[in-house]
């Protein structure tokens, strides 16, 4: 189930799915540790003797965020219960506080009792072993504990601090369900404390006039242990919750409209979800610097893993992305996270493993470290190409000269020689790898993209600093590399650039023919021009071959892509549509534009992704292709950071458009 609307800050990212049910509480990092295990935390209204969960089929529920802001607008009614609620919901900028603000109005013509009830079903430490729920009559909160992580929740209404009833209870064990059952009757009459397996609930009454309204908050504090959570409680009530509701608030304004891009050409709904996306790729980004991938938790109902980890390719495409919208500060700590990384084990050889988790450990895989008796390289090496592209995307737009000089040290160099070394002295080409897609062992046009222009990165790092000997090294290294190329992966036959090869013990190559839309990456890593004859035939391949044939249309990986297939007609769904590989078509018509006109092509892709996205901006990794509805992963940070980039792509090519390239002045 899609998380539509995310809220965090650097360290406590809450997530809710589209019945409005907070689903994913992390913490202490964005994407690690998840504290619910993907478990609802169910929220419901009690009136005049009848009960619903607000997830309920009697609610009709709107979920979006503030205009300009993290912070969400909510609204939902139950027309049979006669109410209105009007929601907020947003993470401290600088604390570690949820707070949910809401505006109850009576839809009735008669004064009426309203109780709002909150179940907490904690995972603490993603188990739910050993959990402490209990009754803090000092904090008049709920606590939950475990360890060195402490949970309080409590709230305000009618300016009085704390609960009205409260239960503690058994769930997952001998057939109990939990104490949201306890709720359902209007009443809470649960024991004070329960040890092990638990969960919570706790309650507010108000009474409502006719056509009236009343506002309760309510709030999560979160911790390592129990004066941390006391301290914040205290703030809350000692500035007002409004305090932090407001200062939050502004702060995003702030960040959203920092810099000063002009987007006035462009569409409504492309202008809104350019905003959106900014926001969700910062509500991935950890206080380490990792820029994590996904943050679904239901993901794991398919595999037993999620996509809360940071892929090298992953966080460099994401991290370009928010150079280009001039976010230098969130995109260095990145680069520091690169650093602290590739200054270690294996990688201290220059080369970036699978994936890491958010405090930079290695995260789990799948590539193994031995073929057939013999050792291999657990590599894609499109990242480690693509985090130095990335690095220079970042100098050329800032200068920051004192940052990056610590950079070339310790990322360029390593990652610049292994590049550089980790070729065939035969072909040229780089050694085979898995392939962007985790799935293919071989030699990648994506791939050796990637590392072409992680070797240009390079030159232009030691044309910088002066470093001669390692220039003249990158650049032969890239130049072999684009001959080798044009070689071997453009087929002649075929008119399109393959998607990969694998080397045959007799010197020959095994060719995979499948059209995969990763063939785009010659022309956007500068390899090739994007109006290159060779370029051209493969997008026109990939753009007949690949297109969904539905009325929802879109773009798939490759031809024959079973990783969430709904459909065995290949002819007309060769795979679901992805939002970033339709973007990649969007970003070669930018390409190669040479006027306002053939720039234009671009603009119904964009409006094609803005449709599809959720009410709220959120974009999924792929979409259904007869329903629309959202596939796989949901936010994906990849698919916002495209279309990010896109959008910045065009505005920039639309500058250089109007301009003489003689005099520089507009035409």
């Amino acid at each position: 189930m899609p998380r539509d609307i995310p809220v965090g800050n650097d360290n406590f990212l809450i997530t809710f799915d589209q019945d409005y049910c907070l689903r994913d509480i992390y913490y202490p990092c964005v994407g690690k540790e998840n504290h619910t295990g993907g478990h609802r935390f169910r929220f419901g209204v009690w009136a005049d003797g009848r009960f619903s969960w607000v997830d309920g089929k009697e609610w009709t529920i709107k979920l979006e965020y503030a205009e300009e802001s993290l912070l969400t607008h909510v609204t939902t009614i139950n027309e049979k219960l006669g109410v209105h609620l009007h929601c907020n919901d947003c993470v401290d900028y600088k604390e570690n506080i949820y707070v949910k603000t809401i505006l109850l109005r009576n839809l009735s013509d008669s004064e009426r009792q309203f109780r709002l009830f909150f179940h907490h079903d904690y995972h603490i430490l993603e188990s739910p072993v050993g959990d402490t729920a209990y009754y803090d009559p000092d904090e008049k909160a709920i606590i939950h504990y475990k360890g060195k992580r402490y949970f309080l929740m409590s709230g305000i209404r009618n300016n009085v601090h704390g609960i009205d009833q409260y239960a503690t209870g058994i769930k997952e064990f001998h057939g109990l369900e939990g104490t949201w059952k306890d709720a359902e009757d209007g009443r809470l009459e649960g024991s004070p404390i329960s040890q092990g397996s638990v969960d919570s609930a706790l309650s507010f009454r108000v009474d409502v006039k006719p056509h009236g309204t009343q506002t309760i908050f309510y709030w999560i504090c979160v911790g390592e242990n129990y004066d941390e959570v006391r301290r914040l409680n205290k703030m809350i009530t000692g500035h007002g919750v409004e305090y932090f509701v407001n200062r939050t608030d502004n702060y995003w304004r702030a960040w959203i409209n920092k810099e000063d891009i002009d987007l006035r050409d462009l569409p409504e709904n492309i202008k809104r979800l350019y905003r959106k996306s900014l926001f969700i790729l910062r509500s991935n980004v950890d206080s380490t610097g990792a820029i994590i991938a996904g943050n679904d938790s239901d993901v794991q109902h398919f595999a037993r893993d999620t996509y809360s980890y940071m892929w090298p390719r992953d966080g460099a495409l994401t991290a370009y992305a928010l150079n280009m919208a001039g976010y230098s500060g969130v995109t260095r700590r990145f680069f520091d996270f690169c650093l602290e990384i590739i200054g270690k084990g294996k990688e201290s050889v220059g080369y970036f493993l699978h994936k890491y988790n958010p405090d930079g450990s290695l995260g789990s895989s799948w590539h193994p470290w031995t073929s057939n008796n013999e050792k291999k390289l657990p590599i894609q090496e499109d990242g480690t190409g693509l985090v130095l592209w990335a690095l220079w995307s970042n100098f050329n737009r800032f200068r920051d000269i004192e940052f990056t000089a610590t950079q070339y040290e310790g990322i360029v160099i390593r990652c610049g020689d292994f590049l550089a070394s980790y070729r065939d002295s035969k072909t040229g080409l780089p050694l085979p790898s898995y392939d962007l897609w985790e799935e293919k062992w071989g030699i990648h046009t994506f791939t050796v993209s990637a590392v072409y222009a992680g070797l240009k990165a390079a030159i232009n790092f030691a044309d910088f600093f002066g470093d001669s000997r390692r220039s003249r090294i990158y650049r032969r290294a890239a130049e072999e590399l684009k001959v080798a190329a044009d070689k071997y992966l453009y087929s002649k036959e075929h008119k399109r650039f393959l998607k990969t090869i694998m080397p045959q013990k007799d010197g020959s190559f095994e060719v995979d023919l499948t059209i995969d839309a990763s063939v785009y990456a010659p022309f956007y890593f500068g390899m090739f021009e994007p109006d290159d004859e060779r370029v051209v035939n493969t997008m026109n391949a990939v753009k007949e071959r690949l297109w969904v044939k539905t009325e929802v249309g879109g773009m798939a990986r490759y031809e024959g892509d079973g990783y969430h297939r709904v459909s065995d007609d290949i002819e007309t769904v060769p795979g679901n549509p992805w939002f970033i590989c339709t973007l990649w078509l969007a970003q070669w018509y930018i390409a190669k534009a040479k006027n306002k006109e053939e720039l234009k092509e671009a603009i119904p892709i964009l409006e094609w992704v803005a449709s599809r996205a959720l009410p709220s901006g959120v974009l999924a990794e792929q979409v259904h292709p007869f329903t629309n509805q959202p596939l796989s992963v949901s936010p994906l940070t990849w698919s916002h950071a495209a279309f990010v980039t896109t959008v910045l792509e065009y505005v920039n090519k639309q500058g250089k458009i109007g301009v003489c390239p003689a005099c520089g002045r507009p035409m």
